[in-house]
């Protein structure tokens, strides 16, 4: 069976504390209501379109917004499937496999989505290789990492979904597992295209089906599209002879903190220190609600006219919008008359 080869740094370590206190914090906020939706839907658009920019896609993040609110775009068929067929994968990562476990037929599916009408070869599409395929500049022809023969990768897949089902890979933390079964895919790279893209869904996956982001808050693909060389340099880090990982694992690591933090503090702008203390649980707000509350936190305090202009809005409009603050006992009144403004309670 396939027996990941790496070791706790002082760097993964931190990573991990850090990971784990940032997380802690996002999951108690109080302020993480209906309004979750919003940032699972901007996380999701973002890892299509990180993930798929990678390889090339020329769609900017705000196409890929246009195609995820269903609405027609100008541009190649071939960029436009393939952001389509990542946002669906996301959107439906909950039903990518039909128990507790991950089985090969699942990798095969996972690859079949995500590069479905999108291969010069459709017979391609979720099968494994049966030509020979090098990792390199396709300008310069400069090889860059010569994966396993065709005829392993069947037994070397197998061996990689038998050790994620394993007892041994439920011991380590989620992050760990997803950075390993991240690189070891990539490794085996046993499809003609399309092997990065399923890569990341994988552990995405990986991450929702143990627990660690069943909410979809967090955009891995951001980090690694930010600085594409890195991203290439750290896969490339890893000596084929020994096969340790500790490298890649520090960089992985570092690409779920940089996310996880991101969300933190989005999370951080939107909740008072009162408010998180309280056992109310959470507090299902709308999106105007939750920039009301992001103003407060950035201002202080805000006022009908401070609503009317965010918003442009009449000021009965407005009012109505903080009554329902003041309903749910978010924000209080301060002052009178026209000095009267609202702060968090």
């Amino acid at each position: 069976m396939f027996k990941p080869n790496f070791r706790y740094t002082n760097k993964i370590v931190h990573s991990l504390i850090s990971i784990s206190a940032a997380r802690e914090i996002i999951l108690s906020s109080p302020l993480i209501p209906k309004w979750e939706v919003f940032l699972r839907r901007e996380a999701i658009i973002h890892s299509a379109h990180s993930s798929t920019s990678i390889e090339g896609n020329r769609l900017s993040v705000e196409q890929v917004s246009e195609l995820a609110e269903g609405r027609e775009i100008m541009a190649i068929q071939k960029d436009k499937k393939e952001v389509l067929n990542y946002l669906n994968v996301l959107n439906n990562i909950d039903k990518l496999t039909k128990g507790n476990s991950i089985c090969e037929n699942d990798i095969l599916n996972i690859h079949r989505l995500v590069t479905k009408d999108t291969l010069d070869n459709p017979d391609d599409c979720g099968v494994y290789r049966n030509r020979y395929v090098v990792v390199g500049n396709r300008f310069t022809g400069k090889v860059f990492f010569r994966p396993p023969q065709n005829k392993d990768v069947p037994n070397l897949i197998k061996d990689l979904v038998q050790w994620i089902n394993s007892e041994e890979s439920k011991e380590l933390e989620p992050v760990i597992e997803a950075g390993i079964v991240h690189y070891e895919f990539v490794r085996i790279h046993p499809f003609i295209d399309g092997n990065g893209r399923t890569a990341r869904v994988l552990a995405t996956f990986i991450l929702y089906q143990l627990g660690f982001d069943t909410k979809q808050f967090f955009c891995l693909d951001d980090y690694y599209d930010s600085d594409r060389q890195a991203y290439y340099r750290a896969l490339q880090s890893v000596d084929q002879n020994i096969l340790d990982i500790t490298n890649w694992l520090e960089y992985f690591m570092e690409g779920v903190n940089v996310s996880i933090q991101a969300v933190k503090q989005r999370v951080l702008r939107l909740s008072s220190e009162r408010l998180r203390k309280t056992k109310r649980g959470q507090i299902a707000l709308t999106e105007k609600q939750m920039k009301i509350v992001e103003f407060i936190n950035q201002n202080g305090k805000i006022t009908n006219k401070d609503i009317r202009n965010i918003f442009i809005i009449s000021p009965q409009a407005a009012y109505k919008e903080i009554k329902k603050l003041l309903k749910l006992e978010v924000v209080k009144p301060t002052g009178k008359g026209r000095g009267l403004y609202y702060a968090l309670r």
